[in-house]
């Protein structure tokens, strides 16, 4: 009897070992190869480390991949996706594996967030509206361009020694956005835009904590002023033509928002206001942010660069030299701009001003041997090529002749994207970054006054910390 006891006990006990071995084992072998990295501190992740971007990737790069690692940023999972490969891979897999994704402080203080809603503009993008900013509909526009650059330097430049070239961008690039997207003028009526966007835009990349004396709950006040101001706008307008005889708005090309009135979906039907709403605010902001942080350093480098500047200078007085006293310049012109696009982008190589962009998974998947989760955010970004002199020999010297000839290898120089979702707003940008700097270059030559200024990276966009002042010397005539 105590023989069997004993033996009963026996198989028991390594019954309950070999069990708990098994799930142990199973449990093991199910969880997900998940790619390297650190998810940081509680809530807030690494959010604070990725104000450093160029250093933040690099560093975590060396430490864990140069394909993929994973982190936390603003409380979400995240797999970052490195190099031309990570970059192909996400650009090519939109749709299909991934799907668009912003973060809820970036879309709650300015959208009006239902998923629907997001999803259809998404789908606009891709089909219908990027056609408004198609080269044959963005070339109108040039004249105006011009003529609101001259204006802005003889007001604002012209009458002074010394500026501060980053306030001075913001403001020119936003006015023209104001005149161009949404037919809105006068410097006080700009201005009563202006305010509020300036208020989210300090909030937009913080924690969304929804609390009195917060940066987000200061955002998520301007964001209501600014949603009902363009509300107001986009009203008026719609009012206008459904008084017309044609039901349509008249003379839509005076602006995007004339364009986008007329605009129908998929199923022939006009997009609704808050469907307006969400792509005007969707390509404001990116003038206000990323356009004034390109056009900053552009002419950071012109400032810094006296070699670079004599070559653009006499590429653009060329041009000057071939216009009549007040013509503006054409889209013929634009096109004789080639060294001077070769210094923006590499100045948008080592200073873009957007540093990568989201993505949600679909479902499932496997890269580079590693398990990225179904529902975990991804995201691509600048500066794993940028900088990476995998890509770019001797990635911190100033180097226009890199973009000459077909330029870098695909997927290495993506300050716009690439894919389905490239930055729609891409020529337009290239337009008014060119024209600024025709009208720059052909009046001044800089020389900075703060040689060793700091750059910092303020809502995700770099800026220079005291705003690049610049001492201007004007050409004789």
């Amino acid at each position: 009897m105590d023989t069997f006891l004993l033996y009963s006990l026996f198989f028991s006990v390594l019954y309950v070992s070999l069990s708990i071995i098994y799930f142990i084992t199973k449990a093991n072998t199910s969880k997900p190869n998940l790619p390297p990295g650190s998810t940081g501190w509680p809530v807030i992740g690494e959010s604070i480390d990725l104000m450093v971007p160029d250093k933040y990737i690099s560093d975590r790069m060396k430490k864990y991949s140069s394909e993929v690692f994973k982190t936390s940023i603003l409380g979400e999972k995240v797999a970052v996706f490195c190099g031309a490969a990570g970059n192909k891979f996400l650009f090519t897999n939109e749709n299909t594996l991934l799907t668009t994704w912003w973060p809820q402080s970036v879309i709650k203080p300015l959208m009006f967030p239902t998923q629907n809603t997001l999803r259809k503009i998404s789908t606009l993008n891709r089909n219908n509206i990027h056609e408004i900013f198609k080269p044959e509909n963005l070339k109108h526009y040039i004249p105006t361009i011009d003529s609101m650059a001259k204006e802005h330097i003889a007001e604002e430049w012209a009458p002074f020694r010394e500026v501060k070239v980053y306030a001075l961008s913001k403001c020119y690039t936003f006015t023209l956005a104001c005149k161009l997207f949404l037919s809105i003028e006068g410097r006080d009526e700009v201005k009563r835009l202006l305010d509020p966007i300036i208020i989210v835009s300090s909030g937009m990349f913080s924690l969304p904590l929804n609390f009195p004396g917060t940066a987000y709950n200061r955002a998520m006040k301007g964001g209501s002023m600014v949603r009902r101001q363009l509300l107001e706008v986009i009203k008026e307008r719609k009012a206008e033509a459904m008084m017309s005889s044609s039901g349509k708005v008249e003379n839509e090309g005076r602006d995007v928002l004339g364009r986008l009135l007329n605009l129908t979906d998929e199923e022939g039907q006009h997009l609704n206001e808050f469907e307006i709403y969400h792509y005007i605010i969707g390509i404001l902001l990116p003038t206000y942010h990323s356009i004034s942080a390109a056009i900053t350093f552009v002419l950071k480098f012109l400032a810094e660069l006296p070699h670079i500047y004599q070559q653009v200078y006499k590429e653009q007085i060329e041009i000057a030299k071939s216009k009549g006293p007040n013509e503006r310049l054409s889209w013929e012109d634009v096109q004789k701009m080639k060294y001077s696009w070769n210094v923006v982008c590499e100045a948008l190589r080592l200073f873009p001003p957007g540093q990568g962009g989201f993505r949600e998974t679909v479902s499932e998947f496997t890269y580079a041997g590693f398990t990225i989760p179904k529902g975990w955010k991804t995201f691509w970004n600048v500066y794993s090529t940028h900088k990476n002199p995998k890509y770019f020999t001797e990635p911190e010297k100033f180097d226009p002749s890199r973009f000459e000839g077909s330029g870098p290898a695909p997927f290495t120089f993506v300050p716009f994207g690439s894919g389905p979702r490239m930055c729609p707003g891409k020529e337009y940008a290239r337009l008014e970054i060119l024209v600024f700097m025709h009208n720059v270059v052909t009046n001044f030559k800089m020389e900075k006054l703060m040689p060793d200024e700091k750059i910092v990276y303020n809502n995700a966009a770099p800026s220079p910390v005291n705003g690049l002042p610049v001492r201007l010397t004007p050409h004789q005539k």
